[in-house]
């Protein structure tokens, strides 16, 4: 096999870590060879959660939870070697997004932890990191980079169509023939939605809407939200936990008359990211004739009906209609930016990012 990359992604919602091996070539093919996900033991994911936050003892404490990070994308990529018979020279590089813990584009800079040089070390594999930094200092918000790597693999030569993906938070990128794509952070995806079913029913995630399902649709609650002003900005824009975080949610909740049963909001939270979704495909794809969802909410089945709902007759469906198994986009864009950087090939877009130019991204830890 040769191009041989791998691609490791671990998002917003902190639910482990994605590993992607993909072969890319030309012309604009990547094939997911095989994937797995490593989950964050529970230490690590609170660990992770809390530096999302102003802390004590932060530096040493992201310091020591990089390491944490980097030994498990370890295990998973030696996994993966292991189960198609690989040897790490036959791997020509890692492209590894690391853990987000601060977004703030608005101050020139994006903070992810990972230890690419120990994960060099113990997977005897090139590594490509800090794919954001670059795209920041030229002026842009370091994110989404997923877009320019959907332009690549998706666009259609006559067929507008959106991508959305929706982790922790929800972006959207719009690929119409012969016009400039476009993409932009919609808003929360499920990262509300997560941490609400946390703290009342100690589950990870809402398992297809179903606990939303029961609730109803505050219209108080909704409005209060959708008038948050990063709803009403155009792109380039992208946001994180910085910004819709769980005092943001409880804010909200406070200026209610009276509580609402813990079902409702969760039906409520549903629907901001079903609206906000759904928004951004009306105001900035008017064109697009179709919808195609990628990442966890992809899974969340009353998201995708409300969605469809929302839209009208504009089909929606996931990215394996695309050919592209919708749990691994993200990990198989990373890989693919990897190759982008070795080959000394911009990976960002502009028109998404706001960046004064096309941009090589990441930084190389040789084997």
């Amino acid at each position: 096999m040769a191009n041989l990359y791998v691609g490791i992604m671990s998002g917003t919602s902190l639910d482990g870590i994605d590993v992607a091996l993909v072969e890319l070539s030309s012309p604009q093919q990547a094939r997911l060879i095989d994937a797995c996900c490593m989950t964050f033991p529970q230490s690590v994911y609170q660990e992770l959660l809390a530096l999302c936050a102003p802390g004590a003892d932060e530096i040493r404490r992201a310091g020591v939870a990089g390491q944490s990070w980097a030994k498990l994308a370890a295990e998973g990529v030696n996994q993966l070697l292991e189960r198609n018979t690989l040897q790490p020279e036959q791997v020509t590089a890692i492209g590894s997004h690391g853990q987000t813990i601060r977004h703030h584009p608005e101050l020139g800079f994006s903070s992810q932890i990972g230890a690419p040089a120990l994960l060099a070390e113990l997977t005897r594999i090139s590594v490509i990191s800090d794919f954001r930094s670059r795209d920041l200092a030229a002026g842009g918000e370091g994110a989404p980079l997923v877009p320019a790597f959907h332009e690549w693999l998706l666009r259609s030569p006559d067929q507008p169509r959106t991508l959305v993906n929706i982790g922790g938070f929800a972006n959207l990128t719009v690929l119409e023939p012969e016009r400039q794509v476009l993409g932009f952070d919609s808003g929360p995806g499920n990262v509300l939605m997560d941490h609400w079913i946390r703290l009342h029913h100690a589950r990870p995630y809402d398992s297809d809407g179903d606990w939303a399902r029961t609730g109803k649709v505050s219209a108080s609650l909704l409005d209060l939200m959708l008038s948050d002003p990063y709803f009403q900005r155009r792109g380039p824009k992208s946001t994180g936990r910085e910004y819709f975080h769980s005092s943001w949610l409880e804010q909200k909740l406070a200026l209610l008359p009276a509580a609402l049963p813990p079902e409702d909001v969760q039906a409520t939270l549903l629907e901001l990211t079903a609206r906000t979704i759904a928004l951004g495909v009306q105001n900035s794809a008017p064109a697009t004739n179709s919808v195609f969802v990628c990442g966890g909410g992809a899974r969340n089945r009353l998201l995708l009906e409300r969605l469809q709902e929302l839209l009208g007759t504009m089909p929606v469906a996931t990215t394996s209609q695309l050919g592209v198994d919708p749990d691994w986009m993200e990990a198989i864009a990373f890989a693919w930016l990897a190759w982008r950087c070795l080959n000394l090939l911009p990976g960002n877009q502009p028109a998404v990012t706001g960046a004064s130019g096309a941009r090589i991204l990441g930084a190389h830890y040789p084997a």
